[in-house]
């Protein structure tokens, strides 16, 4: 599945379109390396993503096309968040 279809799906982010964005502004990794929107995502990947001043690190547990609300936290395990120190 598409990076910007997953983050949407599962809804890490609201929007596929905000989604794109994020990955082709390199604020999305995959495995430690900077994805795109078009990247390939599978299960037991780790994704982080950079939100402002926090990155939020999670574990891709789950692959579906469609999930209802109370599911899409199931496709996912956050490992970690992290504040951005600032220089």
């Amino acid at each position: 599945m598409r990076i910007d279809k997953f983050l949407k799906v599962s809804r890490l982010i609201r929007r596929r379109t905000l989604a794109k964005e994020v990955a082709d502004q390199g604020r999305v990794e995959i495995n430690g390396q900077v994805a795109k929107a078009s990247s390939t995502v599978k299960e037991g990947d780790e994704i982080s993503i950079r939100f402002g001043q926090k990155i939020v690190t999670v574990s891709v547990d789950m692959i579906k096309n469609t999930t209802k609300k109370d599911e899409a936290e199931s496709m996912y395990t956050i490992i970690r968040e992290e504040e951005i120190q600032k220089a």
